[in-house]
């Protein structure tokens, strides 16, 4: 409210001690600290009232369209935000969420079918590995062992 400092507020307390008196001192700033919180809530209630009064002539859609006029991101940034808070107001049972019910069928039904074609592709290539380790035992028994000349 008023800019003042820690040397300024010294200097003022220290000049009312001396003008007023250390025994009046404390009833000066108990009837000073009165009447700020008379003054503060004199000035809520102006604000009070005039914002009931903005509210009454339309004074805020007013003021919300020349903010959004001054301030377009902002004002697009309200929009997302908005339509986020609408996300969380889900109805099941509109069309919307039929097909997103029928959406996450499909998708499970594609995940199972993707997983069974990978596990027949696993069970190929260890049947493929399989057959190529009988065929590799099959050549080493058919070779004569090599003899040594020791």
């Amino acid at each position: 409210m008023f800019d003042l400092g820690w040397t300024e507020m010294l200097v003022i307390g220290v000049v009312a001690l001396i003008v007023v008196g250390p025994k009046d001192l404390p009833v000066l700033f108990r009837t000073l600290g009165q009447f700020v919180g008379k003054a503060k809530g004199m000035a809520r209630e102006f604000s009070r009232a005039m914002n009931d009064a903005a509210d009454e002539s339309g004074m805020k859609d007013v003021a919300k369209g020349l903010k959004a006029a001054t301030n377009p991101i902002n004002s697009a940034m309200d929009g997302v935000k908005n339509a986020a808070a609408d996300l969380g107001k889900f109805d099941p049972d509109s069309e919307t969420g039929k097909l997103s019910a029928d959406r996450a069928e499909q998708t499970k039904k594609i995940q199972a079918a993707t997983a069974r074609a990978a596990a027949d592709r696993k069970m190929k290539d260890a049947q493929e590995a399989q057959a190529a380790a009988a065929k590799l035992e099959a050549v080493r028994d058919a070779e004569p062992p090599e003899k040594s000349d020791t």
